[in-house]
């Protein structure tokens, strides 16, 4: 099977200190809070929820499972991120940097230690591809100061409209198991296997929906620790079906405890 027609939804994080966490995705990222109900805090854009924390003040950290590498929210185009790359300079917020041929990329944890990654597409028509019809990825410098320099007269005022949950990103024990689960099982396409101690998948011919590795060397299953709790797929009625799903609403979990919903749109 061959996954298509889809979107990623939003990614729920277990996390101690909810009042926290939530103000950095609203001040920092420039989130929306969406809905609080309960112990669970939506945020967003006006248009899509993109991160969902989970109020567990008892959850523990453990280094040693597998899980979220990180989160990555998709701006519109090279002007939004570069507006926000100006706003994260003003926080004065360190970030990492990549240039990875398809997309230009930031990267952040939030106060629990969550990966996040902020980055804007190149356009398809300038992507390459490798003789076996791999998407070309590499990792360089941006060339951050023409960003900042073509954001110099849009103030940040939180994500825009367009912003997207982009891909995700897994530490995972095994990438053999994960093959297993996010090509066979799920049908995502590889895209790129050439990173050493990595493999990227994705649908609908995009560079990457889901990326997996093993360079932190987890050894435990993710339970109940804080971070990852699940990533969402949305799909629409044919998908569904042809996953197994018999409902609008059901859960997949990984060899390595990592838990999608899936979700079929127009339910």
């Amino acid at each position: 099977m061959k996954i298509e027609n889809i979107e990623l939804g939003p990614v729920t994080l277990r996390v101690r200190d909810i009042e926290q966490v939530k103000q950095f995705y609203v001040d920092v990222i420039g989130m929306s809070v969406l809905e609080e109900i309960e112990e669970l805090v939506t945020l967003g854009t006006k248009e899509r929820p993109l991160v969902i924390l989970h109020h567990v003040p008892q959850a523990k950290t453990n280094p040693r499972v597998a899980g979220l590498f990180h989160l990555a929210i998709l701006l519109p185009n090279r002007v939004a991120l570069g507006s926000i790359l100006a706003h994260l300079i003003e926080q004065r917020i360190e970030v990492g940097q990549g240039d990875h041929l398809v997309s230009e990329a930031f990267y952040l944890s939030d106060p629990e230690g969550n990966g996040i990654e902020l980055y804007a597409d190149r356009p398809k028509e300038q992507w390459s591809y490798e003789a076996n019809g791999h998407v070309k990825m590499a990792t360089e410098p941006v060339d951050y100061e023409s960003m900042l320099q073509a954001a110099v007269n849009r103030s940040f005022t939180g994500l825009p409209v367009g912003t997207t949950m982009g891909h995700v990103h897994f530490k995972v024990r095994s990438i053999e198991a994960a093959k297993r689960f996010y090509h066979d099982r799920l049908g995502f396409s590889i895209t790129t296997d050439s990173y050493p101690g990595a493999l990227f998948l994705a649908a609908d011919g995009y560079h990457h929906h889901i990326g997996t590795n093993v360079w932190a060397r987890p050894s435990e299953a993710l339970g109940v620790e804080a971070g990852l709790e699940a990533w969402t797929l949305l799909v629409n009625e044919e998908t569904n079906q042809a996953l197994g799903g018999t409902s609008s609403e059901w859960t997949l979990t990984d060899e390595d405890g990592i838990t999608v919903h899936i979700k079929r749109t127009g339910a």
